[in-house]
């Protein structure tokens, strides 16, 4: 198997409580790997101990106080060393054969990148409904977006990250796999291994929380279907990017 040096980008907003875990785990893919794998912790407007922690669990620190994921996971994209540069969130982990298991994908010559399946650290009943949600439609449109990976070479091909306010991954992997087809390869998914889900905001908020603000805020979703965004923005600032403030 060719030994890929990979670079994984991890945004982070106030993520003290978090980032050592995750960092933890990208380890243990690192050793199972067996090859070069940088770590870069992306701190948006970070108020906390985020940037201290990452720098004890050996990662690099980069800033961008941006409001818009997109933009913060391509300062971490922009600047990595790596050939292939995985993505994931701060709050959540990767299993041990991860990085292993995109290093034989891309190695194939076969796929432009991919996802990875999401697995829930927790269930309970409506936790399963919104797993389920989420498989139909990974199922069914083959975007499976948990943990993004391919070829640094690549994302600078597609611009990066679509630097957008929500729906960045989906719009990112709309933008891989068409650059895929032009180039003759497939968007992938992981089959071994996935994403292990944060529940902190369930946790914190309720195990329905996406389910009652779908149906507490329909008038900023239909304001925003016709055109004004203005509640939509306010509503993902508040579950996104100030959250953990």
């Amino acid at each position: 198997m060719k030994k890929y040096s990979i670079t994984v980008v991890i945004p982070a907003h106030n993520e003290e409580k978090y980032v050592a875990r995750c960092l933890r785990s990208v380890k243990a893919a690192a050793n199972y790997y067996g090859g070069p794998v940088e770590m870069i912790v992306v701190c948006n407007r970070c108020t906390d101990k985020t940037a201290e922690i990452a720098v004890q669990c050996g990662a690099n620190v980069l800033y961008n106080d941006k409001r818009c994921i997109g933009s913060v996971r391509n300062t971490g994209i922009f600047a990595a060393k790596g050939d292939v540069v995985v993505t994931i969130d701060c709050d959540n982990r990767m299993t041990k054969g991860t990085l292993k298991e995109i290093a034989v994908k891309l190695a194939t010559g076969k796929y432009i990148g991919g996802g990875a399946p999401i697995r829930f650290e927790r269930y309970s009943f409506p936790l399963r409904c919104n797993d389920r949600l989420c498989r139909i439609g990974f199922g069914l449109t083959g975007l499976y977006c948990g943990i993004f990976w391919a070829k640094k070479s690549t994302l600078l091909a597609v611009g990066g990250f679509s630097e957008i306010k929500a729906m960045e991954d989906v719009a990112t992997a709309k933008k891989l796999k068409r650059y895929g087809k032009l180039m003759g390869k497939q968007y992938a998914t992981l089959r071994r291994n996935f994403l292990i889900n944060s529940t902190r905001k369930f946790d914190d908020l309720g195990d329905w929380l996406y389910f009652k603000m779908m149906l507490q805020h329909t008038d900023a979703f239909i304001k925003a279907a016709l055109g004004d965004k203005r509640k939509l923005d306010n509503l993902l600032d508040e579950l996104f990017y100030d959250y953990q403030n």
